[in-house]
């Protein structure tokens, strides 16, 4: 499966199912507990947004997860992980069944996270962007207590504006340099991507969180990308200007969320790497996933906290994670 552009510059293709699961349900999906399965891949940075979002509401009890494996071929995203290859919910071996069940003639991307209604097992959404921000307002009923407000109404102007910078330079910037297909797309990719790092270091020199003084939806899309940066973007997207753990703010800054209850903790640098290094053959033909890098820098002091800031507001952190959905020890950041 190609992934380079042949066209030269890449172009994500953006056609998501827009059904949303609302609280009054407009569009037939209404919010119920129990009723839905997230599926996400831990390797997926859009897919870690979800993860991040359902962990720091509290949404465990009532949208169950399931968890497919680092690595897909051509058909989607399959369940490897769990007993007899199949989610234990929803009794599919890959994701693509539940597109096919609603759209039998889907000609998309089979992507995560994707929300799949358990009842029929059909996908309802894999809309990312707007996932989270309806896990923050349409299930408001069922958050925890002491959840925090990662989509606050006062700060949601600046929070849109913040976003969509970081999708078009950084999120979507680092795919941009390393499927590009042409040296001039590639530079081009490369120079709007640390022009816009530069720009958030600046931003970020001053102030603990991107949007007010707490953590919002903001923080978590930025924060999925960076955690991938050393490991993966510097060397096989060629975005090699400079490591994270070289750029003195971010760093900082991604560490003192990586260290955050609901982020560091749901970081599987194992299914990282063996996603990208592994499924992109074009990219990197031998499949080779590279040891490195050390990760227990994570874990050192970044001195954040100086600036101030309450990192869940007037809320708390989340519990631990539950047992089933634990980052093996030795998949994460070690000290």
């Amino acid at each position: 499966m190609p992934y380079v552009s042949t066209a030269g510059e890449f172009t994500r293709d953006q056609r998501y199912i827009a059904t949303r699961i609302t609280a009054d349900g407009r569009d037939g999906y209404p919010v119920e507990p129990g009723r839905y399965r997230l599926i996400v891949s831990r390797a997926c940075p859009w897919a870690n947004r979800a993860i991040i979002v359902r962990r720091l509401l509290g949404l465990e009890d009532v949208l169950s997860m399931g968890i497919a494996g680092p690595t897909h071929d051509e058909r989607s995203w399959t369940f490897d992980l769990d007993p007899g290859a199949k989610d234990p919910v929803l009794g599919i071996e890959r994701l693509q069944e539940a597109f096919f069940k609603r759209f039998p003639d889907y000609d998309k991307g089979i992507t995560v996270p994707a929300m799949v209604d358990i009842p029929t097992g059909q996908v309802v959404t894999n809309d990312f962007a707007q996932i989270t921000l309806d896990l923050s307002l349409e299930w408001r009923q069922y958050h925890r207590e002491g959840a925090p407000e990662l989509y606050p109404e006062a700060l949601r102007e600046q929070i849109d504006k913040v976003n969509k910078f970081v999708f078009a330079d950084v999120n979507n910037g680092v795919y941009r340099a390393g499927f590009a297909g042409s040296q001039e797309a590639y530079e081009k990719a490369y120079h709007r991507l640390f022009d816009r790092l530069d720009a958030l270091s600046d931003l970020l020199t001053g102030q603990r969180y991107l949007a007010g003084d707490t953590i919002t939806e903001a923080d978590v899309r930025l924060f999925t990308t960076l955690a991938r940066f050393d490991p993966v973007y510097h060397s096989h997207f060629k975005c090699n200007r400079s490591k994270l753990s070289e750029m003195p703010v971010l760093w900082a800054y991604a560490r003192d969320l990586f260290q955050t209850p609901g982020f560091g903790d749901t970081i599987d640098f194992v299914h990282i790497k063996k996603h990208y290094y592994e499924v992109q053959r074009d990219i990197n033909p031998t499949g080779i996933v590279p040891v490195g890098p050390d990760l227990a820098n994570w874990l050192t002091e970044h001195g954040r906290e100086k600036l101030g800031g309450r990192p869940f507001g007037d809320g708390t952190p989340p519990p631990p994670p539950v047992p089933a959905e634990v980052v093996p020890a030795e998949h994460g950041a070690r000290a």
